[in-house]
């Protein structure tokens, strides 16, 4: 059984899931998973996982992520990126001061709408099926955070920005949005991943090195399951409580941090992840117990 997870670069033109099962048949793993996809005109960092880390995909879902992406002011398209057919072109006459000036208005807690050309579904369909058949759906304003966005270089008509966001943040649409306020239109040319939580892009390995080594070598770069939670409260049990926990039964602790916690047994082994609420730890999502012998 193979458990763990892999940071992977993703090269682009090519999808998300065709980097997963390469890498995964490269391990000779058995089951795997990630935690956010990428399209197939981004790169970067995408986080496979494997075995018992697949568990935890909800968790680095919910992380920040950082983008690289390049703007191209002027022209609007179909799609919002550099696939779809141009809906517009405007003339570009901005400067770098104005650029930057529209950068500040998206800081912080701003409002989206999703685009069509996405995963979302309505009554089951992906939003991007009904794109493609030329509908379109009323959708609702999702509230993201914006923590970070840093204008590197400006080249007109091309903008390159940083941008440190909540999950569920929308590269294209802010790309839109952007050019939008300085009117002239934009969508994104380019995206490359370079962060999800505390994982970096400098830390992972391309699908030509991975192919390159050895399986040894291979199973060597993976990220042990409980790496994946690091950061969260630590809370450690006892054998008996363990099996209480293991059970589905909620424990009752005289000192608990409130919220989610990484749950270890006796010798640290991970259990998973509990949620305390009120001095009672419940079992949230359990890894399976390591087999005797």
């Amino acid at each position: 059984m193979i458990d763990g997870a892999l940071l992977l670069d993703k090269p682009l033109g090519v999808s998300s899931n065709f980097v997963l099962q390469r890498s995964k048949k490269l391990l000779g793993a058995a089951k795997a998973g990630h935690a956010g996809t990428l399209d197939p005109l981004a790169s970067g960092l995408l986080i496979a996982l494997f075995g018992e880390a697949t568990k935890f995909a909800g968790l680095l879902l919910e992380s920040e992520k950082e983008y690289l992406a390049s703007l191209r002011l002027g022209e609007t398209t179909a799609t919002g990126d550099a696939e779809g057919g141009i809906l517009e072109k405007k003339p570009v006459a901005v400067t770098e001061s104005q650029v930057e000036e529209a950068l500040t208005r998206f800081l912080g807690e701003i409002e989206q709408v999703p685009p069509m050309h996405s995963a979302l579904k309505r009554d089951g369909v992906p939003l991007y099926k009904l794109a493609r058949k030329g509908e379109s759906v009323e959708r609702q304003p999702r509230r993201v955070i914006i923590r970070e966005l840093e204008l590197l270089g400006f080249a007109s008509p091309l903008a390159e920005i940083r941008v440190r966001c909540s999950k569920g943040t929308y590269v294209r649409t802010l790309a839109e949005d952007i050019g939008a306020a300085l009117g002239t239109g934009a969508h994104l040319a380019g995206l490359r991943r370079t962060g999800s939580g505390r994982f970096r892009v400098e830390d992972a390995v391309a699908l030509p090195a991975l192919e390159e080594m050895t399986l040894p070598q291979r199973r060597a770069r993976l990220l042990p399951v409980d790496s994946l939670l690091s950061q969260l409260p630590r809370v450690e049990l006892d054998a008996a409580s363990e099996a209480k926990l293991r059970n589905g039964q909620a424990l009752q602790m005289a000192t608990l941090p409130e919220g989610v916690s990484a749950v270890y047994g006796p010798g640290g082994a991970l259990i998973g992840l509990g949620r305390a609420e009120g001095g009672n730890l419940r079992p949230l999502r359990l890894t399976q117990v390591p087999e005797k012998g």
